[in-house]
């Protein structure tokens, strides 16, 4: 197996537990938060989804899907374009809202076809290209990639969690 063969497996799971994470549940399930400083799916989903689509898009110089297919106007969040969530607040996460589950999750597919894209076509040499020269050492991108894969899948497992918890609430 290639590198590369493990890294589409591994982004194929991302996008497994995200539909797991939203399948089913309604605008307030999705919205709802178990604290009032916690995240709801809605933003977790969304978070994933455009750290994967910033990071993959500047790491091969594409343009983000967010603002490429007119997600920004469809999700209508009153953040800036470009925001991907990171460093938000307990007012700016309430932001995120969303209607329906197939939004987030049509996000995501359409993010995760770009990710493919770019990924389907690598040599192994190509993951030693430096792609981020403001740490120390700089990011190549096996790192930057093998990175995104752990932050999304950390917030798949956190929008499944708390999922749980609101269908244990309503239990």
């Amino acid at each position: 197996m290639h590198a590369k063969d493990i890294l589409i497996e591994g982004y194929g799971r991302i996008r497994e537990e995200v539909h797991a994470a939203v399948e089913g549940l309604g605008p307030d399930e999705l919205n709802a938060r178990p604290g009032p400083d916690a995240n709801s799916v809605a933003w977790l989903v969304w978070h994933l989804t455009r750290v994967q689509d910033d990071h993959v898009a500047d790491a091969f110089g594409l343009d983000q899907v967010w603002l490429a297919q007119g997600w920004d106007k469809r999700f209508a969040l009153g953040l800036p374009r470009r925001d991907t969530g990171y460093g938000h607040t307990s007012a700016k996460v309430a932001k995120v809202r969303v209607d329906s589950g197939d939004l987030l999750t049509g996000y995501y597919d359409a993010v995760h076809e770009q990710t493919l894209g770019v990924l389907r076509p690598l040599a192994t040499k190509d993951l030693e290209r430096v792609v981020d020269e403001r740490w120390d050492p700089p990011v190549s991108l096996g790192v930057r990639l093998v990175s995104v894969l752990s932050d999304d899948l950390q917030h798949a497992g956190q929008a499944a969690y708390v999922r749980g918890l609101l269908q244990s609430a309503e239990a």
